[in-house]
C-alpha cells in the first residue's frame, strides 16, 4: 500500500460507505419526495455518502425500443435541467440541502462522454461530436444508439463540460461525482476538469474504470472491477484464493487512492444478474472482504438491504419491493465497525496473518495505532476447523458479532462454515 496523507482526500471520506441511489426503481412515482422518506433509515443504517443515477433529462429521439416512456439515464437531454421524473431543479436544491442537514454527503452520476441525439449542441454545435464525412454526428458504438459520441479533441466543448459540471456545484451544492464511462475519456481532461471544479469545494470523484491514470488525474476512487469478476468466478470454482490475492495486490500497486469495493450494482444487478445470483451464499463473507479492504470505499446499491433477487430493469419502470430489510443490521454492523475502529483508516494497512490452511482461509490484521481488528474468511464452499499460526494476532479478543471473548493461541480450534466469516476486536488498556 503506497503512503499517503489524508489531505488529498475530502475528510469526510475517511471510513465512508456510499450507496447507489436508482431514483426510477426506488418508488412507483420515482419521485424525490418518496425518496426523502427513506432517509432516516439510510441514516440509521450509517450511510455517509449518497450517489444519485443521472438526474438530468433524458432524450427522446432514438430511444430503444421497450423503453419509449423513461429510455436510458445515460441518454443526457440537457446537462443544465433536472429530469421531470424525478422532480424539479427547485425541490433537487431543497433535498440536498435537507440531506446535508443530516450528515449525508451528495454525488451525482456525470455523463460526460456522450449526449443524447436531442441534445442542444446536437443543433447548434455539431463540432462539438464525432462525425463522419458527410457531418453525420455518430453514437459511440453499435448499441449505444440513442446517444451521441462527443469530441475531446474540442476545446470549447471540454470548456462547456466543466462549466455544465461546476453548475452543479455552484447552483445544487452537491458534493462531487460518479463519473461515467471515465476510461473513454483522456484523462487530460479528467486533470482539467478536477483542478477546475475543486476550487469551488473539496469534492470527491470516483472513476467508472480501474487504471493508475485515474488517480493521476485527479480521482480519488475508481472501480474494482477486477476483485469483483474474480470473486464470481471464485464462487464458480474458476478460480482459487491466491488469484484473489494477486488481484488485490495489482489493485494496491495502481497507487494511493481509494477502491469502490460492491457485489452489485445497476450494471451488474441489471445485466448480469442480482448479488444472489452471482454469489449465492458466498454474499456475506465477499462483502466483509470488500469493507475490510485496504483503501476501501465500500458500496451499497439501492435494495440490497432488502436482499434484493430481482434483476432491476434498466429502461423501464420495476420498483424495488421494500416488504423487508433483511440486510440492513448486516450493514449497519461493518459499517459501524469501521466508524468505530481507526485502523481502517485510509492509512491503515491488512497484513496477513498464517493460518493451519491458507489455501481457503484469507485471514489479516488490521493494525492502527493501538486499535487492531482480526479478520477471518473462508473463501472456499468447504466448512473448514483451521488454526491461528502467527503470534501477533494472539491474545484476548472479542467476537465482533456475538459479543463473545475468547483467548487465541497457537491450540485455538476456529471453526467456519463455507463461505464463512469472522471479525475479531483486541480490547484496548
Amino acid at each position: 500500500m503506497s503512503e499517503y496523507s489524508h489531505e488529498f482526500y475530502p475528510e469526510w471520506t475517511d471510513r465512508a460507505t456510499i450507496y447507489e441511489v436508482n431514483l426510477r426503481q426506488y418508488s412507483l412515482s420515482g419521485s424525490l419526495s418518496v425518496f426523502e422518506s427513506h432517509l432516516p433509515r439510510l441514516k440509521e443504517m450509517g450511510i455517509d455518502i449518497l450517489w444519485f443515477m443521472p438526474v438530468t433529462p433524458i432524450g427522446i429521439e432514438d430511444r430503444k425500443m421497450g423503453s419509449a416512456d423513461l429510455g436510458s439515464y445515460y441518454a443526457v437531454k440537457n446537462y443544465y435541467q433536472f429530469s421531470h421524473e424525478f422532480g424539479t431543479m427547485e425541490e433537487w436544491k431543497l433535498l440536498v440541502s435537507k440531506m446535508h442537514d443530516m450528515g449525508f454527503k451528495v454525488i451525482i452520476d456525470w455523463v460526460a462522454n456522450h449526449t443524447a441525439p436531442d441534445h442542444p449542441w446536437t443543433t447548434f454545435h455539431t463540432e462539438f461530436y464525432i462525425r463522419d464525412d458527410s457531418g453525420k454526428i455518430l453514437p459511440p458504438n453499435s448499441d449505444w444508439t440513442d446517444t451521441r459520441q462527443l469530441d475531446f479533441n474540442n476545446g470549447e466543448m471540454r470548456t462547456a463540460m466543466i462549466d455544465a459540471m461546476s453548475y452543479w456545484i455552484r447552483e445544487t451544492d452537491i458534493d462531487g461525482f460518479r463519473c461515467d464511462m471515465a476510461k473513454l475519456i483522456p484523462p487530460d481532461f479528467w486533470s482539467e476538469a478536477i483542478k477546475k471544479l475543486r476550487t469551488y469545494k473539496d469534492i470527491l470523484f470516483i472513476a467508472e474504470g480501474e487504471d493508475q491514470g485515474y488517480y493521476q488525474a485527479g480521482f480519488n476512487a475508481q472501480y474494482t472491477w477486477s476483485l469483483f469478476h474474480a470473486l464470481t468466478d471464485l464462487y464458480r470454482g474458476n478460480k482459487s484464493l491466491d488469484d484473489i490475492l494477486q488481484i488485490i495486490n495489482s489493485n494496491e500497486s495502481l497507487g494511493p487512492g481509494f477502491r469502490l469495493t460492491f457485489t452489485s450494482n445497476h450494471d451488474e444487478n441489471t445485466w448480469n444478474g442480482t448479488e444472489a445470483d452471482l454469489f449465492g451464499d458466498a454474499v456475506k463473507c465477499f462483502t466483509v472482504l470488500n469493507f475490510t479492504m485496504n483503501e476501501a470505499l465500500p458500496m451499497i446499491y439501492s435494495g440490497q438491504e432488502t436482499g434484493n433477487k430481482k434483476r432491476l430493469s434498466f429502461f423501464t419502470k420495476d420498483v424495488i419491493a421494500w416488504d423487508s430489510f433483511e440486510r440492513s443490521e448486516f450493514y449497519k454492523s461493518l459499517i459501524s465497525l469501521r466508524k468505530t475502529h481507526i485502523s481502517f483508516n485510509i492509512n491503515s494497512t491488512n497484513q496477513r496473518v498464517a493460518t493451519s490452511n491458507d489455501t481457503c482461509i484469507y485471514s489479516y490484521l488490521k493494525e492502527y495505532q493501538e486499535d487492531k481488528v482480526l479478520i477471518i474468511l473462508n473463501m472456499s464452499k468447504f466448512n473448514q476447523q483451521i488454526s491461528i499460526c502467527e503470534q501477533q494476532a494472539f491474545g484476548k479478543v472479542v467476537n465482533y458479532f456475538t459479543n463473545e471473548e475468547i483467548t487465541l493461541n497457537i491450540d485455538s480450534s476456529i471453526k467456519l462454515d463455507s463461505w464463512g466469516y469472522l471479525i475479531f476486536t483486541y480490547p484496548t488498556l
